[in-house]
């Protein structure tokens, strides 16, 4: 399989929006290496760089809350990547379906979260 051509940051990194394949909903950004996106790829699920801890991580690898890929894409410049995914349980590790969860009026004031988190992080990321 030949991949498109894609721009990669200095650092070789490039972000990756994901959204929920059925409604649509962007559900996170995290930042993708050639490696990561070898591994989702090859996996079917996806795989990141996380530059804090300057290692790969599996979706879901601690949580259970895995993304499987229906589809991808890339924009126009190839240096941005979008995949539609299956999530299982919450997206953002603080319990959401989605990391942006936080909405602003166009003041800059932000606005009531309304939605329930989907697990206690707590409990999901207690040490074992």
């Amino acid at each position: 399989m030949t991949l498109p051509t894609l721009k990669y940051t200095a650092d070789g990194l490039i972000p990756a929006i994901v959204q929920d394949a059925q409604s649509r909903r962007v559900l996170m950004m995290a930042w993708m290496n050639a490696t990561s996106l070898q591994r989702t790829i090859e996996t079917g699920l996806m795989h990141y760089w996380s530059r804090s801890r300057q290692k790969y991580w599996l979706k879901g690898e601690t949580s259970g809350h895995t993304q499987k890929v229906t589809r991808w894409a890339t924009d126009c410049d190839g240096d941005t990547l979008l995949f539609e995914v299956e999530q299982t349980g919450g997206a953002c590790h603080t319990g959401y379906e989605s990391c942006f969860f936080q909405t602003f009026t166009p003041a800059g004031e932000p606005l009531a979260v309304t939605e329930e988190k989907l697990f206690d992080p707590d409990k999901t990321y207690a040490p074992k």
